[in-house]
């Protein structure tokens, strides 16, 4: 596989559960545990996969892979993603069912790709698991149905960890992957959340959303804007112009942002995306900005030095020339949101200082016509 740089691409969950499934229907058709399998990708491209596990269980097969996202940050990665494949009586020839078990989460709420009540298994993965199935199926001469019931180790616990509760998945994970492979710092199965959320939230008549870049922002959201429901807060993470964008699109007549003044920087530059990878702070704008704000003039530069953003922040000679400091920035990240979201929605950004303090609250009303 190739690397793009020097970072390590993995492979999704959806990957892992077709490579899975095609290594339990080869076992179950021949009785032999491949040691590799060659997969179908979403593209059209393909991946061979080591088997971590398979034996036959009772009147079926299982086998498992190991989820390796790369060196991209996933709470999958490390993760055992197996798939029982049994026959399907009555089915018609080639017929491949698939379905969640053990650690894959069911839908209760409207608004994502699968229906309420099915498997938390994206349509693309889920083409992808049949497709396997059915290669090795063909591969060994069999023309009948099966089925191909997925599971993850440990599952329910990792969901925890994930977007999964805020959207309605229940009982564990979602089987993501729309091109198969994991690209570091994309964050693809991020981003696949953030629509996946704001599709629910469009779903249950929410006009207003909420973004946050974490927990602790959000738990401060939630304080600073207590009539939104759970299912309309979302952590947006360093995804601050899709996000908007996303939101933007659905129509949402309003936008909060929460931030604290790290990320406040990054987003009065105007980044689309704020994660270090991905942007350096510009640490002579930030210092224009102090000056913009009042800071005595030799202070000012000296942010140009400063370690961090925070840091800088913290160089303030009093509270006042701090918050008159995140006014500045607040008011050049709040014309960026406007950017990034268009004319449409109402806009509000609030920042909180470190210790959860509000530090700045903006807002932008619909400039649309």
């Amino acid at each position: 596989m190739k690397r793009d740089g020097p970072l390590r691409e993995g492979f999704t969950t959806g990957t892992a559960a077709a490579g899975a499934a095609k290594a339990a229907t080869l076992l179950f058709l021949t009785g032999l545990a491949p040691a590799t399998v060659d997969v179908p990708l979403p593209g059209g491209a393909r991946m061979i996969l080591p088997v971590a596990a398979a034996r036959l269980d009772g009147d079926g097969a299982t086998a498992s892979i190991i989820k390796d996202a790369g060196d991209d940050p996933d709470v999958t990665h490390g993760a055992a993603i197996g798939c029982r494949v049994t026959r399907l009586a009555g089915a018609a020839a080639g017929t491949v069912l698939v379905d969640g078990g053990e650690g894959v989460g069911r839908v209760t709420l409207p608004g994502l790709p699968v229906a309420v009540g099915l498997a938390a298994i994206n349509p693309a993965p889920k083409a992808q698991i049949a497709a396997a199935v059915a290669e090795a199926a063909t591969a060994c001469g069999y023309a009948g149905g099966l089925a191909a019931v997925v599971t993850v180790a440990g599952g329910a616990e990792l969901a925890r960890k994930t977007l999964n509760p805020r959207l309605g998945i229940i009982g564990g994970l979602s089987i993501l992957g729309a091109s198969g492979i994991v690209r570091p710092f994309s964050h693809d199965a991020w981003q696949t959340s953030i629509t996946e959320a704001l599709d629910v939230a469009r779903a249950l008549c929410h006009d207003t959303v909420g973004f946050s870049t974490g927990r602790r922002s959000e738990a401060l959201l939630r304080m600073a804007e207590p009539g939104l429901p759970e299912t309309a807060l979302m952590q947006a993470a360093d995804f601050f112009a899709f996000a908007l964008a996303e939101a933007a699109k659905r129509h949402f007549g309003r936008i909060v942002w929460a931030a604290f003044g790290g990320k406040l920087v990054k987003m009065a530059q105007g980044l689309e995306n704020t994660h270090a990878h991905r942007g350096d702070t510009d640490f002579s704008a930030l210092a224009g900005w102090c000056a913009a704000a009042g800071w005595p003039a030799e202070l000012a530069q000296a942010a140009a030095g400063a370690n961090t953003a925070r840091h800088a922040l913290e160089m303030a000679p009093s509270p006042a020339a701090k918050t008159a400091l995140v006014d500045v920035l607040a008011g050049e990240a709040l014309a960026h949101m406007r950017r990034f979201a268009g004319p449409g929605p109402a806009l509000t950004l609030l920042v909180f200082d470190f210790d959860g303090a509000l530090l700045a609250s903006r807002s932008n009303d619909s400039i649309r016509p």
